[in-house]
């Protein structure tokens, strides 16, 4: 029985058109963090809107055709996220440690790719979200329970760790792991965009830790935030403006990889 659904998840993951989904996901997953680039750079200089997932949906929302759009995106997000799914269960060649962690990498992805593409679909429907409401919300059910402060400090260990994790891979490039460069000044443009984004994003979900250890330290789930939240944080300290811009500019580079990857992707 493994056997055979291991062929059919692998026949599932090698057709066409997942594949080819799966690049669209690759590409409006780009989209999302350039908007969110955008956002990010335009709270430094102004008033803004929300730097993050929902801030950028709601943008395209808002614009006309902007609904469609967002159908399209939800469609390919989740079109990703499966082909992550199935490319988790097929994992091979490694000692069963690894094997692991790859697994619950690639799933932590699916996650985060169905969750945007949720989002794109509450839009699509006429709702609204906040992920910085949701932060807040989740934080005052942990701060409830039995051992809530320990267990909210956890959680932005984990969301620190991932930022750090992130900054690791782009400036250690393995991202171009999952990637065929391509050659001459084309590739080096790719993989400079690859290093830039990752750090950049990295850099924000440390910041969206620190603030979960803020809530936990103060007992104030309000300190809470998502990605919204952090960039604001960051605009609040000295050079913050600057900081702010920096990182909108990496979530635009971020974008733009996404782009090259959805051509590139080793899929």
């Amino acid at each position: 029985m493994a056997d055979i659904a291991d062929r059919g998840a692998r026949k599932v993951a090698s057709s066409a058109p997942l594949r080819t989904a799966a690049r669209a996901g690759y590409a409006v997953n780009g989209i999302v963090h350039a908007l969110i680039g955008v956002t990010a750079i335009s709270v430094a200089v102004g008033p803004g809107g929300e730097a993050d997932q929902t801030g950028a949906l709601g943008e395209l929302a808002a614009a006309p055709g902007g609904r469609l759009l967002l159908w399209v995106i939800a469609i390919a997000l989740f079109a990703l996220a499966l082909w992550q799914v199935l490319h988790a269960l097929l994992v091979r060649g490694v000692d069963s440690k690894r094997r692991w962690a790859h697994r619950l990498g690639d799933l932590a992805k699916a996650v985060v790719y169905v969750a945007v593409g949720v989002t794109a679909l509450t839009f699509a429907l006429g709702s609204s979200s906040s992920a910085a409401a949701s932060s807040q919300s989740l934080s005052a059910r942990i701060l409830s329970m039995p051992g809530g402060v320990a267990l909210l400090i956890v959680v932005g260990l984990g969301v620190f760790g991932i930022g750090v994790a992130l900054i690791l891979r782009g400036v250690s490039r393995r991202f171009l792991k999952r990637i065929t460069v391509p050659p001459g000044s084309l590739g080096r443009f790719v993989t400079a965009l690859g290093v830039i984004g990752y750090s950049a994003e990295g850099v924000a979900l440390m910041v969206v830790g620190i603030l979960f250890w803020v809530a936990a330290a103060t007992l104030d789930p309000t300190r809470a935030s998502g990605l919204d939240g952090a960039l604001r944080a960051l605009a609040g300290v000295p050079f913050g403006e600057f900081i702010l811009v920096v990182i909108g500019a990496g979530f635009i580079a971020y974008g733009l990889y996404s782009e090259f990857r959805a051509r590139y992707a080793r899929l």
